[in-house]
């Protein structure tokens, strides 16, 4: 991706984002000297690139939301798991009941609780 900066303050403009970036981590290439040929205060936009970019943005939004569910949901299924070891210790067997099978909690990973919970249908 390029960012050109065209203008009285171009130069300006272009530090300004270079010290953004660079917060980042990311080092900017340096900008090409040639001018564009017309008029110097032209502005093109993509109409592809923003709709892509206005399109993308939802399904991102949903997916970091997914992810964020889903780590809080790890944790409270690595604690359950461990409660169940811990109960298993003093001879007391924890189980996940389902429609069609029965699993000990204290021998499943989060992510196998989570999934089997996920492909239990819901209670009417």
């Amino acid at each position: 991706m390029i960012i050109e900066f065209v203008g009285a303050n171009a130069e300006t403009a272009g530090k300004s984002v270079a010290a953004l970036t660079s917060s980042w981590g990311y080092q900017p290439e340096p900008a090409p000297t040639a001018e564009p040929a017309n008029d110097s205060n032209t502005k093109v936009v993509d109409p592809i690139s923003v709709t892509a970019l206005v399109v993308s943005i939802p399904s991102a939004m949903l997916a970091v939301a997914d992810i964020a569910d889903r780590i809080r949901k790890r944790r409270r299924a690595s604690e359950l798991i461990e409660r169940a070891q811990q109960l298993g210790a003093q001879q007391v067997a924890v189980r996940l009941v389902g429609e069609d099978r029965s699993v000990d909690l204290a021998t499943l990973t989060p992510d196998q609780l989570l999934d089997l919970i996920a492909d239990e249908p819901p209670a009417t």
